[in-house]
């Protein structure tokens, strides 16, 4: 029995990508239309709530928690009880509103005209994040992350594959080779999150996956506004 379907989203994890270029598009024709009648800020900020809204919240509940382990000076084991703590502490705070508040000033400073394509690369990108780190990453714990783990390392090397061909293809047609950047920026990031979280933890969390994909967004937008400003 799977009564949480955790196995069944496991198994079709590969395709995260996908569903986060339809997340984007979602978010992204928002913004678009708001930016008609709102300032661009306005618009971005509630386009970054839409977003967290089709996440349900729980990858930015995930960034907060993992913010909030990284703060605290201790054992892995510390680490971890602080962050299955449901009160946010300082560093979840600070780690949020700074990639919140990262995300939404680097959407209201894109174009109009590539919002969209923008938003469908970034949220593909960011779980393409979540993908790659169950890949290469080991389970800090028997928990959540334990399932998608373990289904990632069976054939990790044709699923990753099928992940990565999913979120370049989308990247590229959104965005052409700033695209690819974005794809780059964004597999950089995961290796360098799974790298923190080994040592901090012994390994991924639920919550690191959050962490991973809401990072990811950002550092995908920030690369569009990079490629903006020197290509």
């Amino acid at each position: 029995m799977d009564p949480d379907g955790l196995t069944q989203a496991a198994a079709y994890m590969p395709l995260f990508p996908l569903i986060g270029a339809v997340a984007g598009f979602v978010a992204g024709i928002c913004v678009w239309l708001l930016e008609l009648i709102l300032p661009q800020l306005v618009a971005a900020t509630i386009g970054v709530g839409v977003l967290l809204l089709i996440n349900g919240v729980q990858h930015l509940d995930g960034l907060l928690d993992f913010g909030d382990g990284l703060m605290f000076h201790g054992s892995k084991a510390g680490k971890l009880r602080v962050m299955r703590d449901p009160t946010t502490g300082a560093g979840g705070l600070a780690l949020g509103l700074v990639v919140l508040l990262t995300a939404v000033f680097s959407i209201s400073a894109t174009p109009q005209r590539v919002v969209v394509s923008t938003l469908v690369a970034a949220e593909s990108s960011g779980a393409f994040a979540m993908v790659l780190g169950a890949a290469v990453g080991k389970a800090a714990h028997k928990g959540m992350s334990t399932v998608f783990v373990e289904a990632m390392h069976r054939k990790a090397g044709l699923r990753v594959g099928l992940a990565y061909v999913i979120v370049a293809a989308i990247s590229f047609l959104a965005l052409q080779y700033t695209g690819i950047v974005i794809v780059v920026g964004s597999t950089l990031t995961t290796l360098a999150i799974v790298l923190v979280a080994r040592r901090n933890f012994g390994g991924v969390t639920g919550d690191v996956f959050g962490a991973m994909n809401e990072i990811a967004r950002v550092i995908s937008l920030l690369s569009m506004l990079v490629m903006m400003k020197w290509v």
